[in-house]
Parts: structure tokens; sequence; C-alpha cells
């Protein structure tokens, strides 16, 4: 995968609506440059976690490596349930059982349960994450909430557009593109191949014409 320039300001706000598992899955992306991943720097975490509301001040190269080894733990998951046989959009992890076992570690490392908070003299419930470590583990608690999810698991789809490799929750039971950028793009192609088709048949239709033409006029005696 490459980084451009620019490139982990677009990347974090991809398909902001997606529930927060699915935008750790979307870390990884792609446009006519290529594919990138978001997440290659501390600052790229501080700011996905940020964006996604899960703030958790600094973090270090280490707490880097484990956010990408869920992204890539759920992003092979994803390809399961969603049958997704996209070559640009495979997972570096491609064994189920690590991948299963990957979600697992993550979830369990973070706090067991919510937490008491005192504010001006009240009792409150607090289930904020603290920390990386923490915001990891809500992450990955919320992929397997979605995943075994009958209902939202149906709704999880790849975005088989051209170029794309990015998955999303379907908000409709006929929509097939993660975005109306990518559907105008599918259209796009479909369109073009459908015209490359129709060129050539015309082409062969003419070719096979001009054969038959000429075929008689080999067999046609001259005048005299």
């Amino acid at each position: 995968m490459t980084t451009a320039a620019g490139a982990t300001s677009e990347a974090v706000w991809v398909l902001p609506e997606e529930p927060i598992p699915v935008r750790l899955m979307n870390t990884v992306w792609a446009d006519r440059r290529g594919v990138h991943d978001a997440l290659r720097t501390c600052g790229d975490l501080e700011g996905w976690l940020a964006a996604t509301g899960l703030s958790a001040g600094p973090v270090t190269n280490c707490q880097v490596d484990t956010f990408r080894d869920l992204r890539d733990a759920l992003r092979r998951l994803a390809a399961l349930l969603t049958d997704d046989s996209r070559p640009a959009a495979a997972s570096p992890l491609q064994d189920l059982a690590q991948a299963v076992e990957a979600v697992n570690h993550a979830a369990d490392a973070g706090p067991a349960g919510p937490r008491l908070r005192l504010r001006a003299s009240r009792l409150e419930r607090d289930e904020t994450p603290t920390g990386a470590t923490g915001a990891l583990a809500a992450v990955a608690r919320q992929a397997v909430a979605l995943l075994t999810n009958d209902e939202d698991a149906a709704r999880l789809s790849s975005c088989h557009a051209p170029g794309c490799v990015l998955y999303f929750i379907k908000s409709h039971p006929r929509q097939s593109w993660c975005s109306t950028a990518c559907g105008n793009r599918a259209r796009a192609a479909r369109h073009y191949r459908r015209r490359r088709r129709g060129d050539g048949t015309r082409a062969e239709s003419t070719g096979d014409r001009s054969h038959e033409i000429s075929s008689v006029a080999s067999h046609v005696a001259p005048d005299g």
C-alpha cells in the first residue's frame, strides 16, 4: 500500500456515517493512484480516533500496530461475510482463526465493563474508553456485536465499483455501492463496456458482410 500527500485527511472522513468498526476497516482505501493505508503513524491514529469520537490522547507506535492488526482481522472477517473476492481489498491476514483471535484479544484489552464516575456530587455510569487501549477494546466489542447480529451482518457489504476497496452497511436492500460517486463510476464503466461490445459486434458484422461481397464477386464471371 502507498500513502500520498494529503491521504490521511481524506481517508479519515471516508464514509463517516458508517459504524466505527466499518470505519476502521475503511482506513484502507483507494483512489486512481492505488491502495492507501491511513493508519501508518501515531498522528494518523490520533486523527482517526478524534474523528470517530474516541479521542485517546497521544498514542505509541505499538498501539498503531494493534489497531492495524484489528483492522486487518475485521477486513478478513468482512470478506468472509460478504463473499468479497476483490484482490486489491484482500487483507494481509488470511487465516480466519487468527482473525477471530485478533478481535477477541483486542476486545479483552480494555476494562471488563462500565466504571463509576463522580461528577458534581452525582454518581454516573461511565463507559467512555480510557486511552488507546480502551478505544481498541471498544471498537473490537462493537465489531463483535455487528458481525454476530444477523440483521447487521446481512447488511454489511463490499463495494465492487471499479477500484473501490471499501465496506459499508446497506441503507436499503437494493444498495450496491458505498457512495453515489462509486455508483456513478460503476454505471459509467458498465456503459463503456456495452459500447465496446456494440462496436465490436458492428465491426464483426461489417467484416462478415465485406467477406460475403468479396466471395460473391470472385465467383461472378467477367463480362465478355
